[in-house]
């Protein structure tokens, strides 16, 4: 890997990368995305994609069919279920922000799609049209967030759990009979899941922290204090400055970032100024922690046994008894 500001060519292809932030990022050349690409190159992309975490592709006028072939080189394309797509494409999603179209609340820290069992392992979005100012996506590296934590933290939180759920999504459902008979079904499509909080990134091999405040609800097993307070810190990382990137778009730009070890956030700062983007998303594994899951029994503390210690024995509720009230 170069250092800042330098460029580093892979000897069997023609592709050269350039850092551009120091923990993550790296600017990609020598590549057409608007052709076909021979399996070295998809390699060599593929390899620079989970070294520096976000790659940046400048000058790529690329039409919506070139954005789902060099996606589908690194596996398969997924349906976001609450995203604006093309009508007759599911898998492209299409961002058209202008006025009377604000943006969606994507200016929150996240990793997206985490309330999938198995969250995307990687995003493409591509602008068309860019404000004059303002519009800027900014990068957090959670291996570097982890890696900055002091060992006695790293320690407590390896091997914990969290519950993700898509919470921001409900509010797209209307408070009807039919928005509510739609928001049960997408419930039961996706229930809450669980993650590691610690995530094993699955080539490189680094822990990566991996709760955002966007999906995340709470640790599982934990008192409620404990655990919004834990993760109140582990929310905060991606405010230290030092581990971000902060991408300014341009016209015919490509950024394809790994959801496994970054997350993002989009600054929505350039409303009603038109901003126009193509993304794709590639469907990932199930996110791996680094050992056993924590022993329950060692996250929280009752001052008596909770009541469905008793099942069988305690006493019948009225919810229980099988009768609607009136």
């Amino acid at each position: 890997m170069g250092d800042l500001g330098t460029v580093e060519a892979n000897e069997s292809v023609s592709i050269q990368t350039r850092k551009v932030g120091v923990f993550l990022g790296a600017e990609v050349t020598g590549v057409d995305l608007t052709k076909p690409l021979d399996p070295a190159t998809v390699r060599a992309i593929g390899e620079a994609h989970a070294a520096h975490e976000v790659l940046v592709f400048p000058d790529q006028k690329i039409g919506s069919e070139d954005l789902m072939r060099f996606g589908r080189y690194f596996g398969e394309l997924t349906v976001h279920p609450f995203s604006t797509n093309a009508a007759d494409n599911a898998a492209l999603i299409v961002y058209d922000n202008k006025e009377g179209n604000p943006p969606a609340a994507t200016d929150i820290w996240h990793t997206d799609e985490t309330f999938r069992e198995c969250p995307p392992m990687g995003t493409m979005l591509c602008s068309k049209v860019v404000p004059a100012l303002g519009g800027d996506t900014v990068f957090a590296s959670m291996t570097a967030a982890y890696d900055g934590l002091s060992d006695r933290m790293q320690h407590f939180i390896s091997g914990l759990e969290a519950v993700h759920d898509f919470k921001p999504f409900k509010e797209l459902f209307s408070q009807t009979e039919e928005g509510r008979k739609r928001l049960k079904r997408y419930e039961e499509l996706y229930p809450p899941v669980t993650h590691p909080v610690v995530r094993v990134h699955p080539i490189t091999g680094r822990k990566a922290i991996f709760v955002n405040p966007q999906f995340t609800l709470y640790i599982k097993g934990m008192e409620e204090r404990e655990s919004r307070s834990l993760l109140d810190t582990l929310f905060r990382v991606t405010s230290i400055l030092e581990y971000q990137y902060r991408h300014r778009w341009r016209p015919d730009m490509l950024v394809f970032w790994d959801n496994r070890s970054a997350q993002h956030s989009a600054v929505h700062d350039y409303y009603p100024q038109r901003r126009l983007m193509e993304r794709v998303t590639i469907k990932g594994d199930r996110p791996i922690g680094p050992g056993a899951p924590a022993d329950p029994a060692e996250l929280r503390r009752f001052k008596m046994p909770p009541i469905t210690a008793f099942e069988g024995r305690r006493a019948v509720r009225q919810h229980e008894r099988g009768k609607d009230l009136m």
